[in-house]
């Protein structure tokens, strides 16, 4: 077969013209449009005329032999035959990949997907890896029993493309306690800017699983999913393993101040904002309580220990993008209540909570009045916002 040999498709009806080869085993067949199209060898057959319904077929030129023994010697000997069959060789064309703006910063999660979201306390689950980028990712997932590890699954996952891990069961999820994710990504075809190998841990909390609040709306999925970041915008996840009981020990530790100073007062304040708030709880850690005797002021805690049964498995962003969750669903709450006053305590720590709250006051609720809450009533860390 050469370039300008007229063939006919064998799988489906129509041909046209050899226009060129793309490795050993694809043809470019030129159809009458003009389009070249990327076929097997083997899924063609040289004809005659251009009439691909009527064409005859050529006929190797077979030269009959004079006797058995030639007979046997022309015969292919089984190895060569099986190394130049076409049908045997590996398909190397490949469409290429689309690229979207923004896509070259790595961004890499593992989801965790319940079947039946109605029935999320009996439900088995489905795990995945997402590749949010234009990069090809090559994974390796592992569970650890102790200190030693399993492999369970490893894959190349295309541009922009979800890769379906595995399914369990209830029964299995303590077989994911502990378990880690290893990344490789690189381009094809392409130069590329180069992305460091990855490997990350996640604790994952079993008990997550039984709580219908912990599999979210997001961009991956028509259901509700639980979504780990394993890298995201080129940042490595460094997932937090908290003790809660020794965080709220270290936020609303006394500081040791000059008992001279003004900031003695406040922090004693402080200390028994602490102790009333503790005394008013009804429930087990309520993240929201009314005031006694001023029922117009709506306390709102956000601390995280006040908020989650466990941290186990969540990195920092995950907390504080839960905590905004809670603050954006008591301003919808009181929205149509005028003059409500709603006292948000966010703590002081590193100031990251309070930012991010004041800039969702200054751009998406510039209606809402706020400002510090009293120290004497709340201590430090808190915010007040009256609803308009």
């Amino acid at each position: 077969m050469k370039i300008g040999d007229k063939v006919r498709f064998l799988s489906e009806s129509g041909g046209g013209t050899v226009a060129g080869f793309q490795g050993k085993n694809i043809i470019l067949v030129e159809d009458e449009d003009g389009f070249q199209i990327p076929t097997p060898i083997n899924d063609v057959i040289v004809v005659q005329t251009d009439d691909y319904s009527t064409g005859k077929v050529v006929a190797p030129n077979v030269q009959k032999p004079t006797s058995m023994k030639s007979a046997l010697s022309e015969i292919p000997d089984e190895e060569e035959e099986q190394e130049d069959d076409p049908a045997e060789k590996e398909i190397t064309f490949r469409s290429p990949v689309e690229e979207r703006k923004g896509g070259d910063q790595l961004s890499c999660y593992l989801a965790f997907v319940p079947i039946d979201i109605k029935n999320v306390t009996n439900t088995p689950f489905e795990s995945y890896f997402i590749n949010d980028s234009n990069y090809y990712v090559r994974y390796t997932y592992l569970s650890a029993e102790g200190k030693n590890w399993t492999l369970r699954s490893t894959k190349e996952v295309e541009p922009n493309t979800k890769e379906f891990i595995e399914q369990f069961s209830r029964a299995e999820l303590n077989e994911l306690e502990h378990v880690a994710i290893q990344v490789i990504a690189y381009k094809r075809e392409k130069s590329f800017l180069l992305k460091p190998t990855m490997d990350t841990q996640f604790r994952i909390d079993s008990v997550k699983f039984y709580k219908l609040h912990t599999f979210q709306d997001n961009d991956f999925f028509e259901q509700p999913a639980l979504l780990y970041t394993i890298v995201e915008n080129d940042v490595v996840a460094r997932p937090l393993v908290v003790d809660v009981n020794q965080l709220k020990n270290e936020m609303y530790q006394k500081v040791s101040l000059d008992h001279t100073s003004v900031a003695q007062k406040q922090s004693a304040s402080a200390e028994t904002y602490v102790r009333r708030y503790d005394d008013k709880k009804t429930n087990q850690k309520p993240f929201l309580t009314k005031r006694r005797g001023d029922e117009d002021v709506v306390v709102v805690d956000l601390h995280a220990d006040e908020l989650l049964d466990t941290m186990i498995g969540m990195d920092a962003t995950d907390i504080l993008r839960y905590q905004l969750k809670k603050f954006k669903d008591i301003l919808a709450q009181y929205k149509d209540k005028k003059g409500q006053r709603v006292i948000f305590i966010h703590g002081k720590g590193e100031g990251v909570l309070r930012r991010s709250i004041i800039n969702e006051l200054n751009y998406r609720y510039k209606k809402y009045s706020y400002q510090d809450a009293s120290f004497q009533e709340y201590g430090y860390g808190a915010t007040q916002v009256t609803i308009h």
